[in-house]
């Protein structure tokens, strides 16, 4: 009974709706006749969309939607009416045609506005076409991405702090930039910070860039020659057949002296130099048994020699022949240093220390001379001076002395009683030196390494904490902010002075190292058993080593030559025969200098080291039992390899 009442309520409620839409229709002005014929189906078509909010209007519609004044429970109610499950439908409808509406308005004025600016680019395209023509002309005499009034020389300011990869990006940019990253000048700047050509001018080449390429493939491939051993040996060996005294080499001279009194140079570079001989002073010359040769030293102008009877020459390098300079002590000397950059030389007889310089015009003359408290051991001149004089550093005893020209005497810069120091080296900064302790004072760490430096005079560190005495220091060939050392204790070391610790410690030589020198990356170390060796700093791992019967006493290294010196400690051996004219009597005992050049070609026979293919039939086969055939087998026709 309650669902037939509520349709019955529904329908009435549905015609009473009906008829008030009826009433409210809009009056339209039709405008044809055929309008008017249409109007009975159109107002069905209204009908049947009035639930929708649609609304059939013609052109001449007088009246607004009667919708838009129904109250809002209308809608509600033509919606339960008509079996809807949620009334706001109709709303979601029209929020959601708005929206695309709207969409369709932003999109339609973008693409207008990207088809207006297409229709502007090609009615420009000329006028930019004409002012990339002008911009490549004006390359010609600017630089792209510059201000246009900068000058050459200040951009090629800006591109010297740029390397070697920078300026090949940089190469790559345009043309002009290509010209500006090429310059001449820069690659001679870039050259010359390298380490090569120093002496040279810019106008000595024309394309410093391929100068710059090919020394750096030439020290890559004399590194792989030092690593690998291949090079050629000379030894230079005095004929006469005298005791080897003392050597000292810097660059490509090598200067020995001999028991006999003899002087022997040689140039490397230029074998027949007319200065091999250094004749001696018209004194010495005419003494039937001239005095041996203690010490001697070399730089690229001068060479030196000290006697055993204090006398002490001088020669020029270029000219040879005579001694330019000579002075006499009255006692021997027992130190002789030369400055390997300034026309300085001093020495020590005992404790008497004397100073020469030569000045502007080439004339040696004395500049100071003292005595110290105890007898000179060890000293060696300061390097880069220049026009600051000549500076020099002496170990006496337990005390190192700071000898100055200009000061009126020699300054204290070290002194501990009781322990005396062992070696001693300096460069342009900082003068270090070994101490040796002894007794209850080995208990603090043992034999220390100090550094002080030249300009305050204060010790700036101390390394070491070694047992045995430190025999030799090398500082002012050593990389920046590295000291190498050898001690009895048969270690090279190589300590950092910014942090004062250790960076390599070496089992080296079981007699002690005698001599040490390193750069960059290699160390070379020699013994008291006569062993030189080279070593590996980043690994510290050997490379290769050579063998000779004297200790060695001395060794240099440039970057494509290796001169050592195995000197012996008996100057007078025993045995030897009577006849100084016996050559083959005293070749046991003379000592040797080999001199390593690694420039060689690799590819070359001859480039490989004489030791690597030496036999019994050679001196060099004796001394090295590497890969040889033994004699006993050369008879039965078999080659074994050992």
């Amino acid at each position: 009974m309650a669902e037939k009442e509520l349709v019955a309520f529904r329908e009435s409620w549905k015609r009473e709706l009906t008829s008030k839409n009826e009433e409210q229709r809009p009056i339209c002005a039709p405008s044809s006749s055929k309008e008017v014929t249409d109007l009975s189906a159109k107002r069905k078509h209204h009908l049947n969309n009035a639930s929708e909010g649609v609304c059939t209007k013609g052109e001449g519609c007088v009246t607004e939607d009667p919708a838009e004044d129904q109250p809002a429970y209308v809608s509600i109610a033509k919606g339960l009416l008509d079996g809807r499950s949620s009334p706001l439908l109709d709303r979601i409808e029209k929020e959601r045609i708005r929206r695309k509406r709207k969409y369709n308005a932003m999109t339609h004025e973008c693409s207008t506005a990207l088809q207006r600016e297409h229709h502007q680019r090609r009615t420009k395209e000329p006028e930019e076409l004409v002012d990339l023509l002008i911009q490549d002309l004006n390359e010609v005499n600017d630089i792209p991405f510059f201000d246009i009034e900068l000058p050459y020389e200040l951009a090629l300011k800006i591109f010297q702090y740029l390397d070697r990869t920078d300026l090949g990006r940089c190469a790559q940019v345009s043309r002009v930039w290509r010209v500006l990253a090429e310059d001449s000048v820069l690659w001679f700047q870039m050259c010359v910070r390298e380490g090569y050509h120093h002496d040279a001018c810019v106008s000595d080449f024309q394309c410093w860039k391929s100068v710059l390429r090919d020394c750096r493939n030439s020290a890559k491939a004399v590194r792989f020659n030092w690593k690998n051993r291949v090079g050629s040996i000379s030894q230079l060996q005095y004929e006469l057949g005298k005791v080897l005294c003392d050597v000292s080499s810097c660059d490509n001279f090598v200067l020995a002296g001999y028991t006999s009194g003899d002087l022997r140079l040689w140039d490397t570079l230029h074998w027949d130099s007319p200065a091999s001989y250094l004749k001696p002073n018209s004194l010495t010359s005419s003494m039937e048994t001239r005095p041996h040769v203690c010490h001697v030293q070399v730089n690229s102008s001068v060479a030196a020699a000290a006697y055993e009877d204090g006398c002490v020459d001088l020669w020029s390098i270029e000219t040879g022949g005579e001694p330019i300079h000579h002075y006499q002590s009255s006692v021997p000397v027992q130190a002789l240093a030369l400055s390997s950059d300034s026309p300085a030389l001093i020495s020590a007889s005992g404790a008497e220390v004397r100073l020469e310089h030569a000045n502007d015009c080439g004339f040696w003359r004395t500049v100071c001379q003292t005595r110290l408290p105890n007898a000179v051991e060890s000293l060696t001149m300061v390097p880069g001076r220049g026009p600051l004089g000549p500076l020099a550093t002496l170990a006496a005893g337990d005390t190192v002395f700071l000898l100055d020209p200009r000061d009126e005497g020699p300054q204290t810069i070290h002194s501990v009683y009781g322990h005396p120091v062992t070696c001693l080296d300096a460069s342009d900064t900082h003068v270090t030196f070994g101490v040796k302790r002894s007794g209850w004072t080995m208990h603090d760490g043992g034999n220390k390494i100090h550094v002080y430096s030249l300009e305050s005079g204060k010790p700036t560190v101390c390394v070491g904490n070694a047992v045995g005495d430190f025999t030799c220091i090398n500082l002012r060939d050593s990389p920046p902010h590295l000291l190498v050392c050898g001690n009895k204790d048969r270690r090279v070391r190589v300590f950092d002075l910014r942090t004062g610790s250790s960076v390599a410690s070496l089992y080296a030589h079981h007699l002690g190292v005698t001599a040490v020198q390193a750069d960059d990356w290699k160390i070379v170390s020699g013994g008291g058993e006569g062993l030189v060796c080279v070593w590996e700093l980043r690994m510290g791992a050997k490379l290769w080593e050579m063998h000779n019967r004297h200790p060695v006493r001395h060794v240099r290294f440039t970057s494509i030559a290796l001169v050592t010196a195995n000197i012996p400690d008996d100057k007078s051996p025993r045995g030897a025969c009577i006849t100084d004219d016996d050559l083959t009597a005293h070749r046991r005992h003379r000592g040797v200098i080999c001199h390593y050049d690694f420039s060689e070609d690799v590819s070359h026979q001859e480039g490989v080291l004489p030791i690597c293919r030496s036999d019994y039939v050679e001196s060099h086969g004796y001394n090295y039992n590497i890969s040889l055939a033994v004699p006993y087998d050369r008879l039965s026709g078999s080659h074994p390899s050992l």
